[in-house]
């Protein structure tokens, strides 16, 4: 937890430059293509940070509860919502633990969190995810891919010292593909741009020359209930 309030105040920088801000827009499309969200629909953002997508599905019209295990991540995240006059729950909560009743919620969004889920503990923290919707709600998961040239840079001793990623445990989209099989409905992946391209090639006409060419930094997955 320390790690993440050490980092919080520094988060949203990533969003402000062309690379960040090009990631973020690749990352949001795939999502939203993958999940199917609609006003007035009670959504859980898993690992909310800063609240990027809490925000996001607030202003879609969603009536949103954002957690995450960092006070300081929290803190921002409320900041900015208020700020928009956007009404966020925003609660301190480990998603390996989620403390609601079974059926609260339409759907269930994570982006960003899993890389620091242990491998053995993500198809469980994924069944609590599935608790918590109704019949019929659905759960979205995005992450780093580990077998993408992102997931190798950011597994790459000399980049991770002294920073969050030394704490990852990146996954593959086949790992993804093998939590709850049954209910598996569809998945995705995204950000085919190298992260050591200059930042003229950060665009969607390089992005979709280059898809299917090789393994996307960016992977999503849905499940149904």
């Amino acid at each position: 937890m320390a790690i993440f309030d050490n980092v919080a105040s520094d988060y949203d920088a990533w969003y402000t430059d062309i690379k960040g801000s090009f990631v973020d827009t690749v990352e949001t499309d795939l999502a939203f293509k993958l999940i199917k969200v609609e006003k007035g629909m009670k959504v859980l953002d898993v690992g909310c940070g800063t609240g990027n997508f809490s925000i996001k599905l607030a202003k879609m019209g969603c009536d949103v509860t954002g957690i995450d295990i960092s006070d300081n991540m929290l803190e921002i995240a409320r900041k900015k919502a208020e700020a928009e006059n956007l009404g966020i729950k925003f609660l301190h909560m480990d998603l390996n633990d989620l403390n609601f009743i079974e059926n609260e919620f339409d759907a269930v969004f994570s982006m960003a969190a899993f890389e620091f889920v242990d491998d053995e503990d993500a198809p469980n923290a994924l069944e609590g995810m599935l608790n918590v919707v109704k019949k019929g709600g659905q759960v979205l998961i995005g992450t780093i891919s580990s077998n993408s040239s992102w997931g190798e840079l950011y597994q790459d001793e000399s980049f991770k010292k002294n920073t969050v990623f030394e704490y990852a445990k990146f996954k593959t989209l086949d790992d993804m593909k093998n939590w709850n099989k049954e209910k598996l409905v569809d998945f995705g992946q995204c950000l085919f741009i190298s992260p050591l391209s200059p930042e003229e090639d950060y665009n969607y006409e390089k992005e979709n020359e280059l898809a299917g060419t090789s393994v996307g930094g960016y992977i999503c997955a849905l499940w149904k209930k």
